[in-house]
């Protein structure tokens, strides 16, 4: 059960007072740009703006590791999920032409649903069979048109550590669309807001991009899958909640 406001201590009663005030004051010019700018890209650009000067206001700017991807980098962005925070942390660190890939459930979430939408989000349905499918054919087409997307294969997240089993969908487009595929890892959400909680807690944020993985040079999907994998679980710091059976687990590139 979340705890309630009189449970927590007072200086993080206020931190998370403080925190909550600073998103709202930057959602206001963000919810107004999504509405009035034309162009996702422009719209991006205000919401990345946003983003930032939240993380930095209340004293968490994103840390970046490792490689960063310019605005004419192409790839498929794979990150893990710790926290409603991800969206937002991926959003102040990509370039603007990046397209996030969206649970369904977020389009009736208000104002948010509104802006998600206006900011060019791909929404999916994995709880529905046959919308789950035509969504994997949806992301291959847009992986080959857009070629720049963000995608939380975990689909979900909760308060325990560990990175949990991955929707396969991202994995194929990338191999089908010939897009390399950029494990990124993403510290510290989980503790800033935790799963049984809406109140911020202070603490780093650490986003950490692997080497692109070239997810063509693979022999199948569950073969880029694994290799993503491996490279995130190397510098997450967590354990792999997916342990496959025996002789499912060799994934290894194409022969040549």
């Amino acid at each position: 059960m979340p705890p309630t406001a009189t449970a927590i201590a007072p200086v993080r009663l206020l931190y998370g007072a403080y925190a909550w005030l600073v998103l709202l004051f930057f959602a206001l010019p963000v919810t107004a740009a999504c509405l009035l700018l034309p162009g996702f890209e422009r719209r991006r650009a205000v919401a990345r703006w946003g983003a930032a000067m939240v993380f930095r206001l209340i004293g968490s700017e994103v840390e970046v590791r490792g490689l960063v991807l310019t605005e004419g980098d192409e790839a498929i962005v794979i990150a893990n999920h710790q926290s409603y925070l991800d969206g937002v942390i991926l959003t102040a660190v990509l370039p603007p032409r990046y397209t996030f890939l969206i649970k369904q459930e977020m389009v009736r979430v208000p104002i948010a649903g509104f802006v998600l939408s206006r900011l060019g989000s791909e929404f999916v349905d994995r709880a529905n069979t046959g919308e789950r499918h035509r969504s994997a054919r949806r992301l291959v087409r847009t992986a080959r048109e857009q070629r720049a997307l963000a995608v939380f294969p975990e689909g979900t997240f909760d308060g325990a550590p560990g990175l949990r089993p991955f929707q396969m969908g991202a994995f194929r487009a990338a191999r089908i669309a010939g897009v390399p595929i950029v494990p990124v890892v993403i510290t510290g959400a989980r503790s800033k807001l935790p799963a049984e909680s809406w109140w911020p807690r202070p603490g780093p944020l650490t986003v950490e991009f692997c080497p692109p993985i070239a997810a063509c040079g693979f022999r199948d999907d569950m073969a880029v899958m694994r290799a993503t994998r491996a490279a995130m679980l190397e510098r997450l710091g967590e354990p792999d909640l997916d342990i496959p059976a025996p002789g499912i687990a060799d994934a290894g590139r194409a022969p040549g």
